[in-house]
């Protein structure tokens, strides 16, 4: 039995119930819009006796009197009852008619009184009602047609229960004993997909497939949707080729469908071959297609290729929006040919705001400022359009990276006094420019004017003052930052935490850089290479090896791979430390890793190998490194000199010497130091003046370590002759 709706006594309507009479007098019913339509037109619009004030018509929208019917009316039929349920009804007393209808002596309900009640119920997102109702119809051995089911999983659609609706597509055969078609597989694929459900639709598609059940185009084209919503393009694009086999023709839908998920990943080639395939079919490309074409050549800087696809839409009788206009000239721009996108800004005919901004940044991005400022107070004023807080942000973003801060203000005064007042974006590109140039008195003098506006600081604004202060070792001031900062609902990132703990790290506090670290994590931002690099670099030069590896291995635990840095600071301390063998191996576990060595790794090496006598293995290594494609630079040379300076091999070193002005590198201070030194260790005061001399011809000017060499040389060998 269905649940018992209360129902509620309401006023006694005579003239209603009189109405109600007048309704029972026709004895066809039809269940469609029209013929309700048709009904309301008839019986209540037209009805001059007794509906022809506004009171009369809010009496009829009311819940009916039931006692009242039950007096008027000795006996109600499946077709009064539907016509009554057709009426704007509420549901308990849309129950109870039907209740009280099926009560009568041999009264049965009919398709259409189900079909009626379980669309009202389904409104209202009454299921487990229609669950029993369906149940019902079972039993009372009324035949199941496919339309209702289809209205059910339409109210589960809107009702946000995809599942639900899945769920009753796999019942009608089994359940219900009634086979669904193409219809209800086409509405449960469009409810999956409102729902959010894309990875389903595939599923229950290849299940209407095994079911021997033909697909539509509109099938297809859902489909191929579900699969681009999930990334899965080529499978999309598969599905075009099957379209054929079931005797479907791709329709315009289709191609625009793939079109634009194509272009979103790059694939422009194909997305050129399917428009022309589309135009081969006669379907007719709408303006967003080609959009989405040039976009995808525009992304991957194919400019001609775009403009000529342009001209190919006017030809056809399309016309660009701004979008076209804006994605071509964004593409100029890109590739430093701003002076032709503003050419093409010239033949829009109506410009907005977005295109002049477009064009603004393409100045502003190749340093050209005064012609992006000639843009906003001349061009665009020139057709009535005003620049918005995008035309003046990118202005003065733009002059604070050429350092033109003070210029900055004054655009930032002026856009006041027309009216755009500065956003938190507008202050934050103050501050960030403040902060980088070690003004820290000035951004936060641009923060209080922020806060008296009422606006806050935004987590970018505050990484930019964090960085600073950490970079100018006011640590303490960082951490009150950073507090402030989390008790104003501003969530710190990854860049906030790396910043207090390289400022951390850089005044020596290590354990509260360690346990910054470890509150990060509890806080579920997961650390990145540049955290442990910093963490691992401040152990190491402390001498804290056994830390450093700690960290190290807590860095692959998290699945944070080391990179060249890492690399290059463990094998620097293992040759400090004269493990000049393991730094090899790390150096060779380095490369087993993908990761192609860099001058500083070489060198790092070469230095220790020198340090610790191994001057030949260094030698061997230098043209190991050559061979790997490395090019040698000064320090290469200069730890080579100084290792054969070292073990006696002077000549060595003078070839050396010459050998790397020969390719070209200028020795410095350290490389003539070296020489010079070693020259007037072994009495040989001549050539070392020789060398000077040599030197300061080539452009080295001597510094303080050189004339103490010098000197304290020359004194010892005044010494030891008196």
């Amino acid at each position: 039995m269905l649940l018992n709706y209360p129902f509620t006594v309401m006023l006694k309507i005579p003239k209603f119930t009189k109405n109600l009479q007048y309704f029972f007098k026709t004895p066809s019913f039809s269940i469609s819009p029209s013929g309700f339509n048709r009904f309301y037109n008839d019986t209540v619009f037209n009805n001059t006796n007794g509906l022809d004030s506004g009171t009369e018509w809010e009496r009829l929208l009311k819940p009916f009197d039931l006692p009242e019917l039950r007096t008027s009316l000795t006996r109600i039929t499946p077709y009064q009852l539907c016509k009554l349920l057709e009426l704007p009804l509420d549901v308990p007393t849309s129950m109870e008619l039907f209740q009280w209808a099926g009560t009568q002596k041999g009264y049965c309900h009919m398709f259409d009184v189900y079909y009626m009640l379980i669309d009202k119920l389904g409104a209202v997102g009454e299921f487990k009602t229609i669950d029993a109702l369906l149940m019902q119809m079972k039993q009372e051995g009324i035949v199941f047609r496919e339309s209702l089911f289809i209205l059910i999983m339409k109210h589960y659609g809107r009702a946000g229960l995809p599942g639900q609706a899945t769920r009753l597509l796999l019942d009608m055969r089994g359940v219900y004993s009634c086979e669904p078609t193409f219809r209800s597989y086409n509405v449960v694929l469009d409810v999956l997909l409102a729902g959010n459900c894309p990875k389903v639709v595939p599923n229950v598609f290849y299940e209407m497939l095994s079911k021997g059940i033909s697909p539509t185009v509109y099938t297809f084209g859902v489909v191929m949707k579900a699969l681009c919503l999930v990334n899965e393009v080529d499978s999309a694009c598969a599905l075009l080729k099957d379209m054929t086999r079931h005797g479907c023709v791709p329709n315009a839908i289709v191609y625009q469908t793939l079109i634009h998920a194509l272009s979103k990943v790059g694939r422009v080639n194909e997305v050129l071959k399917l428009l022309e395939e589309m135009l081969l079919m006669g379907c007719i490309p709408d303006v967003n297609t080609f959009n989405d074409a040039i976009h995808g050549l525009c992304k991957m800087l194919r400019i001609h290729e775009a403009a000529k696809l342009v001209d190919r839409m006017l030809l056809r009788g399309f016309t660009p929006n701004s979008f076209t206009y804006g994605v071509l000239m964004h593409g100029l721009c890109r590739m430093g040919k701003v002076d032709e996108a503003r050419m093409l800004l010239n033949k829009v005919p109506n410009p907005n705001v977005v295109l002049f901004n477009t064009l603004i940044n393409g100045y502003v991005s190749r340093g050209r400022l005064d012609e992006a400022k000639a843009v906003m107070h001349e061009s665009m004023l020139s057709v009535g359009c005003g620049p918005d807080i995008f035309t003046y942000n990118t202005l003065i973003l733009g002059l604070c990276k050429k350092g033109y801060l003070v210029s900055a203000r004054e655009l930032m005064n002026e856009m006041q006094i027309k009216g755009c007042e500065p956003n938190v974006i507008t202050y934050t590109i103050l501050i960030d420019r403040f902060c980088k140039e070690g003004r820290l008195e000035e951004a936060r003098s641009v923060l209080d004017e922020m806060s008296g506006k009422g606006l806050a600081l935004n987590a970018v604004g505050y990484n930019c003052l964090i960085s600073a202060l950490c970079k100018d070792e006011k640590v303490h001031d960082a951490l009150n930052m950073f507090g402030d900062m989390s008790s104003k609902g501003c969530k710190p990132d990854i860049f906030t935490f790396n910043s207090l703990i390289f400022g951390l790290c850089k005044v020596n506090k290590f354990e509260e850089a360690l346990g910054l670290y470890q509150d990060m994590l509890l806080e579920g931002v997961i650390a990145n290479t540049i955290t442990y690099n910093t963490l691992i670099h401040a152990f190491l030069r402390r001498g804290a090896m056994q830390e450093a590896l700690k960290l190290v291995n807590d860095m692959l635990f998290r699945g944070c791979p080391l990179d060249d840095i890492t690399y290059n600071g463990l094998i620097k301390a293992l040759c400090r430390a004269g493990n000049i063998e393991k730094g090899l191996a790390l150096f060779e576990d380095m490369m087993s890793k993908g990761l192609n060595p860099n001058n500083i790794s070489c060198n790092i090496l070469i230095h220790g190998l020198c340090r610790t006598g191994n001057i030949q293995h260094a030698l061997e290594f230098l043209r190991d490194m050559i061979h790997r494609g490395l090019t040698p630079d000064i320090v290469t040379y200069n730890s080579l000199i100084n290792g054969l300076c070292k073990t006696g091999r002077a000549q060595e070193a003078l070839n050396l010497f010459d050998k790397l002005q020969v390719e070209g590198i200028c020795p410095d201070a350290i490389t003539y130091n070296t020489l010079i030194s070693w020259h007037c260790k072994e009495g040989m005061f001549d050539d070392a003046h020789l060398l000077l001399s040599r030197g300061v011809d080539s452009g080295f000017i001597p510094n303080e370590v050189t004339w103490y060499i010098l000197v304290s040389n020359f004194i010892k060998e005044g010494d030891q002759e008196f």
